[in-house]
């Protein structure tokens, strides 16, 4: 049985599942002439989870970065030691506020909030994919 606090969690690697194996290998997915989906993948995020005055709890995850083509993920390649930082900081930012090593992490909050600041830094980013996200005590 499935607790109700690991259900965003098992939505969005579910939603992954149906992504196919080499569209990440490759960085090239999909089908069709113009029609493929380009992924690039970041390097695991480690921040701590602060509460008060202690910090003894992490939020680790996986993230992949969808472009709308290849030369737009040949661009965040590129640009990926600026994302990786603003990834870091708005990752930092959500353990501060939302995570908790004793509550499940609100992974669409999280998708939505890195999202929006991976975008902002480069528009040719069209989703943030949360590939694993653990909130654990350290």
């Amino acid at each position: 049985m499935i607790a109700m606090r690991q259900l965003p969690i098992l939505a969005t690697m579910l939603s992954l599942a149906v992504l196919p194996a080499t569209a990440l290998a490759s960085g090239h997915g999909g089908g069709g002439e113009g029609g493929g989906i380009s992924l690039v993948e970041m390097k695991p995020i480690d921040v701590p989870i602060v509460e008060g005055n202690r910090s003894d709890a992490r939020l680790r995850l996986k993230l992949v970065l969808r472009a709308a083509d290849a030369p737009g993920a040949a661009k965040i390649t590129t640009d990926m030691p600026a994302l990786r930082e603003a990834a870091l900081a708005g990752a930092s930012e959500f353990a501060r506020l939302h995570a908790s090593p004793y509550v499940a992490v609100d992974a669409e909050m999280l998708v939505h909030d890195l999202t929006a600041t991976l975008h902002h830094r480069d528009p040719g980013i069209t989703a943030v994919l949360l590939v694993e996200v653990v909130a654990s005590a350290a």
